[in-house]
């Protein structure tokens, strides 16, 4: 069962006209659920809100949050999943014109699955990384938006399986590093902890805004917005990353380097208690 414009039907058909399939014309949030509320809601909401406008997509009237809210529970619970969940809204533009469309409007569909937790757990014990160099992330304000035009994350997540790694950091045109496959990208060396700039290319993340709030509650440590070398991973103690469904992935392996997880396990345990 999805939403589709505020419809709950079993399926949805798209058609050869399709702007998202033609033209990767789209976005989308992917959300958290937690006993029938939104994680991070506002946060969600209003970057929803700000990437339909860099797009010139046409924002209805009745779109408040309170309406994005309701339209994601309203299929939550229709699913018996509100418990826990992973929800994806993807909005795209409906149909008509080549690159230049005939119009603004939009139309949006809501999915839903199942999370086996509420909390943000450390799933995966080992996790290697490795630089994906065949393609590059640009560098300007497209780039930092949820778009359905996503081939370069799909290839790199190939190069990963081909190469036996559980995902990989993604470069910009500037050749610094950026963000990984399905997630921001956090460096600590010593007691400074770094993520690049959103003006390096990065995900607008949701996650990476709840740490940046977090690292208030660790004085001791230096939080900074600095772009990132490779050669830098390899002088770093942690290396973590963020997205809302996992919350923290911690880095342990980078080419023949070992990282620590210690600062990470503490900022899920803040984290956590957010929920």
């Amino acid at each position: 069962m999805i939403n589709f414009n505020g419809l709950l039907q079993d399926n949805f058909l798209i058609t050869s006209l399709n702007r998202s399939f033609l033209y990767g014309d789209g976005i989308f949030e992917t959300l958290k659920i937690v006993d029938g509320k939104i994680l991070f809601s506002e946060d969600h909401y209003f970057r929803l809100m700000a990437s339909m406008r860099i797009v010139r997509m046409k924002i209805p009237m009745d779109f408040t949050l309170e309406f994005f809210e309701n339209q994601v529970i309203s299929l939550t619970n229709a699913l018996n999943c509100s418990h826990s969940a992973r929800v994806r809204i993807t909005i795209f533009r409906n149909d008509g014109g080549l690159y230049l469309p005939n119009q603004n409007s939009i139309s949006y569909i809501i999915e839903a699955t199942s999370l086996a937790s509420k909390k943000y757990e450390i799933t995966q014990d080992y996790f290697e990384v490795d630089l994906f160099k065949d393609s590059f992330v640009s560098a300007q304000l497209l780039s930092t938006l949820k778009t359905t035009s996503k081939i370069l994350n799909v290839t790199a997540s190939i190069f990963a399986k081909e190469n036996d790694l559980n995902t990989c950091l993604l470069l910009n045109d500037k050749k610094n590093v950026v963000e990984a496959i399905a997630g921001n990208l956090f460096m600590l060396t010593r007691n400074k902890l770094i993520t690049p700039p959103i003006s390096e290319g990065c995900l607008n993340g949701i996650m990476r805004k709840q740490i940046i709030r977090i690292m208030r509650d660790f004085p001791e440590i230096e939080f900074s917005e600095e772009t990132i070398s490779p050669f830098d991973l390899q002088k770093a103690d942690e290396l973590f990353i963020t997205n809302v469904i996992q919350g923290i992935q911690p880095i342990t392996r980078y080419r023949k380097k070992e990282f620590k997880t210690t600062f990470s396990v503490q900022l899920l345990d803040k984290i956590n208690k957010l929920i």
